[in-house]
Order: structure tokens, then C-alpha cells, then sequence
């Protein structure tokens, strides 16, 4: 048992020199998110948070998600959105984020790695980064059910929804094989029977959930939780 102690805390020492986060870092756009997460740390020293709550966290679909609290009830939420997260920023700010909070379980959705855009990431690169933040939550939380919402199927990013959908299946792998750790299918419930997205669940910027978005977003989330959580 010695040996294989030493062996696991090598491998954990290796992956945490590799870290992608030096990458990051020190990166403006990175950066430019501090001013949000000491919003995020003030709310903590000003407000308490049942030690129960299932902490949302990720990008602008939780910050948006206004009636989070009545649609996850009977769990109590502690919300921790911000507007254009990636997981190359979120993964940086994550023990600031989630260490404050004992809770019940995290769910975390992130969907702006992959947009079309320049900068985007590879699926691998993605998946490497979700897999860097799950090793952090796990540093302090070991056994916290962990939670990954899988990204929507969106009109707007509709041109690179097979990269998404790659980085999607590579995260569920990650989440298959570890302990306490949960991937949220949704792409069925947002497409048509054609395999197109549902506009009629998004805002007119065809990316954002509207009310009923959220309405179907909301009951496969809870469905997830209850198998997990219970009621």
C-alpha cells in the first residue's frame, strides 16, 4: 500500500507541474475577471449559505438563470455565474469560487471555449481543462458530488457544433471514470426531430435560454440531482 501511495501522489505532483493553467494565467482576458470573483467573495463574507445548498457555478447561462432558486427547489442553490466564462479562466479562479462553500453537490456549466471564434480551444483542450478543475474541486472536496452540464446545442454556434459536441464526449469520459462525478446530457432535449437546435427554447441572440429554456434545462437537471442527491 506504501508503494502505491507513492506512486499516486508522484502522478499528482506531475499533473500539477503540467498544469494548462500557467498557459492562462497570467493572461489578460483572464485577468479581467478578478474584479467578478472578489464580487463573488465579498457576497461570501456578507451572506451565509445553508451547508446543503448544490453550488451553481459557470458562465452567463447560471448568472442568468433568475429563478434558479424556485426551479431547484426543494434544494437550496448558492449561484456563481458570470457572463463569458471559460473553463481556461474558471479553472484559474476555482478555489476562490468553490472553496468557501461546503455543500450538498457542484454543477458547473461552461459553454464558451468553443464558439467559432480565433481562440477557440480543441475538444482535447477543453476536456484537459475540465479534468485541471476537477482535480482542484477534489484537492478540497473528495467526495462532493460533482456535476458537469453538458453544452447546449445553440443556432449561434450551430457551424461548431461537432467540435462542441467532441469536447462534450471527452468530458463524459472523464466523468465515467471518476468517483462522485456526473456528466448532464441535454442535447436531445434541445434539438428537433430533424437533429436541429429548438429556437423556440432561446432568446432572439439564439445562444440564451428563455423561460421555457430554462423550464427544460431545469427538469433534466433536477432528474440528475434527484438520482443522486435524492429528494
Amino acid at each position: 500500500m506504501t508503494m502505491i501511495r507513492k506512486f499516486l501522489l508522484a502522478t499528482l505532483i506531475i499533473l500539477s507541474a503540467c498544469s494548462p493553467l500557467k498557459t492562462y494565467r497570467n493572461l489578460p482576458e483572464v485577468k479581467a475577471w478578478e474584479n467578478d470573483i472578489r464580487k463573488f467573495e465579498q457576497l461570501d463574507v456578507e451572506k451565509s449559505y445553508p451547508s446543503d445548498a448544490v453550488l451553481f457555478a459557470g458562465s452567463s447561462s447560471i448568472k442568468l438563470w433568475d429563478d434558479i432558486g424556485k426551479d431547484m427547489q426543494p434544494y437550496n442553490v448558492i449561484q456563481r455565474g458570470y457572463g463569458g466564462a471559460k473553463l481556461s479562466d474558471f479553472a484559474v479562479y476555482a478555489d476562490r469560487i468553490i472553496y468557501p462553500h461546503p455543500c450538498s453537490a457542484i454543477v458547473i456549466f461552461i459553454a464558451n471555449d468553443i464558439s467559432g471564434s480565433d481562440s477557440d480551444k480543441t475538444p482535447a483542450e477543453v476536456a484537459e481543462l475540465f479534468r485541471k478543475t476537477l482535480y482542484i474541486i477534489r484537492r478540497k472536496y473528495k467526495d462532493t458530488p460533482v456535476f458537469w452540464i453538458a453544452i447546449t446545442p445553440t443556432a449561434a454556434r450551430w457551424h461548431v457544433w461537432p467540435e462542441i459536441r467532441e469536447a462534450n464526449q471527452q468530458i463524459q469520459k472523464i466523468c465515467n471514470n471518476h468517483h462522485n462525478t456526473y456528466f448532464i446530457s441535454t442535447e436531445q432535449a434541445f434539438l428537433t426531430r430533424e437533429g436541429l437546435p429548438r429556437t423556440e427554447l432561446f432568446r432572439d441572440d439564439k445562444l440564451h435560454l428563455n423561460t421555457d429554456g430554462y423550464r427544460v434545462w431545469a427538469g433534466i437537471i433536477k432528474n440528475e440531482l434527484y438520482k443522486v442527491l435524492g429528494r
